[in-house]
């Protein structure tokens, strides 16, 4: 059983050395641990610093790609190099090492394909206020979303089976964490969370650079992959809110037309058939996506066919 341990980097020259020393030499279960750096376009000395404590597989991004480009770039070579479980934690040291023995855990036991580290949110002393309860609406909207159980969907300590690496496909280019978690439902995947620590904080955030632009980031993420993977229920909830409104009004006009009184009341007629009219057609977009969306599917089956194919080459 083989485990590569893939660390993004950006510029990470004094917090690497400190992640890296904290990784654990083995873990029951495991026989083979590796680490991969996915060097995303650092322009220091990460990748020495990483070569100087024995790291031996690298990604090379060329330039700053994003997070999550990053990822994806590692599930990819992690793959090739013949993982059975990938765990993505961060550079800045921000997850406690020990923990991912728990996080492989349940994956080791067949229990689960993607494990999520949840981490004590109410308890980390550097995040503000707002950012907690951010935190916590953000991870509750997505189990509405996702129908998942999920109780931190912005941590990126996560493990994840070959089975379940070879499924993930990122669209978004800000970060993976949301897309991941709709995918495993969508995809039958068994996600699970597990408790994790957090170490001090050693740097600030490179990817939340302002709280309004997360939330709006990963809003329109939430959104998107809702539209992709649930589209059906999607658009039939958008067609609810013109049909209902427009059934109301047209029974409006009814109880007026009986009372005598229809004649002051046409602008509710044509109001109540021109929503009518839209929710019909947003109906109709519903189905058809629900259609294009078992296309995708289809799709996405022959390609994790010919991934798996590709893979056997090397």
């Amino acid at each position: 059983m083989k485990l590569i341990i893939q660390i993004p980097c950006y510029n990470e020259e004094s917090a690497l050395p400190i992640t890296l020393e904290a990784l654990p030499k083995s873990i029951e279960g495991i026989d083979e641990i590796e680490v991969l750096i996915i060097n995303d376009g650092s322009t220091d000395r990460t990748v020495e610093i990483a070569k100087q404590y024995g790291v031996k597989h690298f990604v090379d991004m060329g330039h700053n790609c994003g997070l999550a480009k990053a990822f994806v770039s590692g599930i990819k070579k992690s793959l090739e190099l013949g993982a059975d479980i990938i765990v993505n934690t961060d550079a800045d040291n921000q997850y406690c090492a020990d923990n991912i023995k728990d996080l492989v855990k349940p994956i080791l036991n067949k229990e689960a394909d993607i494990v999520i580290g949840s981490r004590p949110v109410s308890q980390i002393k550097h995040f503000s206020l707002m950012k907690k309860f951010l935190q916590k609406a953000g991870s509750m909207v997505m189990r509405l979303i996702s129908s998942t159980s999920v109780e931190d969907a912005p941590s990126g300590f996560r493990a994840f089976s070959r089975n379940a690496a070879l499924q993930l496909n990122i669209f978004d280019n800000y970060t993976y964490t949301l897309e991941t978690i709709i995918q495993a439902k969508a995809k039958g995947l068994q996600l699970v969370c597990v408790p994790v620590n957090v170490n001090g904080d050693l740097r600030k955030s490179k990817l939340v650079k302002n709280m309004f632009d997360y939330c709006l980031r990963s809003t329109f993420t939430m959104v998107r992959m809702f539209i992709i993977y649930r589209p059906f229920r999607f658009f039939s909830i958008l067609a609810s809110l013109f049909f209902i409104p427009g059934i109301f009004l047209g029974l409006r006009f009814v109880w007026y037309y009986f009372s005598g009184q229809g004649g002051g009341h046409v602008q509710s007629l044509i109001l109540s058939a021109i929503l009518i009219i839209i929710s019909v057609q947003i109906g109709v977009i519903a189905v058809l996506s629900e259609l294009f969306s078992i296309n995708r599917k289809i799709l996405e089956d022959i390609q994790n066919r010919l991934k798996v194919q590709g893979l056997k080459k090397f």
